[in-house]
């Protein structure tokens, strides 16, 4: 527990008050959870079956030749290129904005809000008929960039540009979710021990949203890699993983995408269980 938390739940010599840990000890499922829990299972079960079926047909499909191909090789180095990148700009952009929303009041956040979700609502193809309408070959910008020798369609940046479109709201909105769960209790009792706004925000704000902000970065890589509508339309070349699905699965079927696909699918997993390492599990009170 921090400092400020101590201040905050201390008893009045400064003492921190030890919080009881609710449900200690229980290894069964509530009674009262049983329905609960039947239901998602048939969804957990539509999530785990086709899962386990795709898994099974690979065992018939040579991956290893499949990898070797070179135009696969292409595509997951761009995509293990681009995402990253999409990702951190979403968080370097989107944590600020996210902890603005959560603790400011101004004129014209519904609005802020509502530009932030837009890209969620679009179909994602959609959402690249936007971006190239800012950025495309006879655009303004677009075409000051291709000037500069720096395209901003059929490029990388062009791939960047379109995976940030569609995946950075997932950043703001679970970020927003975690600045919303900080007690304001808090950071003001941080401001009172001479904490700077700033200071507060590294040493209270960020340490207890951590979980919410690793949810987001990992929904926001993800959802980049795995974007296919609007990087069709913004970069068709040079080709991510999921344009290669779809151009492997025209001209091979299913069983052509198998390599391609369980690579994704590893990536992801690798994520996943990477950032759960790095931030832990959130603590039970």
């Amino acid at each position: 527990m921090s400092r400020v938390e101590q201040r905050l739940e201390g008893d009045s010599d400064g003492t921190a008050r030890e919080r009881p840990r609710i449900g200690a000890g229980r290894d069964r499922l509530p009674g009262g959870l049983a329905v609960p829990a039947l239901l998602g299972a048939v969804l957990l079960a539509y999530f785990v079956v086709p899962v386990t079926v795709f898994l099974a047909r690979t065992r018939r499909v040579d991956v290893a030749a499949g990898l070797a191909d070179p135009a696969i090789r292409d595509a997951i180095t761009t995509s293990l290129v681009t995402a990253p990148v999409s990702t951190a700009i979403a968080t370097v952009f989107g944590v600020p904005l996210a902890y603005v929303l959560s603790r400011a009041s101004f004129r014209g956040k519904r609005l802020v809000e509502a530009a932030v979700l837009l890209p969620l609502v679009v179909p994602p193809i959609v959402g690249g008929v936007m971006v190239v309408t800012i950025v495309g070959r006879y655009s303004p910008v677009g075409a000051a960039a291709a000037a500069l020798g720096m395209p901003l369609t059929d490029s990388r940046a062009g791939v960047i540009l379109a995976q940030t479109f569609v995946a950075a709201p997932f950043l703001v909105v679970t970020a927003r979710a975690g600045f919303d769960g900080v007690d304001p209790r808090l950071e003001e009792t941080a401001r009172t021990m001479g904490y700077g706004r700033l200071r507060t925000i590294r040493l209270v704000s960020l340490p207890l949203a951590r979980n919410a902000i690793a949810a987001g970065i990992v929904l926001t890589f993800v959802r980049a890699i795995g974007e296919f509508g609007a990087t069709m339309l913004v970069a068709y070349s040079p080709r991510t993983m999921p344009i290669q699905i779809r151009v492997s699965f025209i001209s091979g079927g299913i069983d052509a995408i198998v390599p391609i696909a369980l690579a994704l699918l590893a990536i992801a997993v690798i994520v996943v269980v990477a950032v759960q390492l790095l931030v832990g599990t959130p603590r039970r009170y």
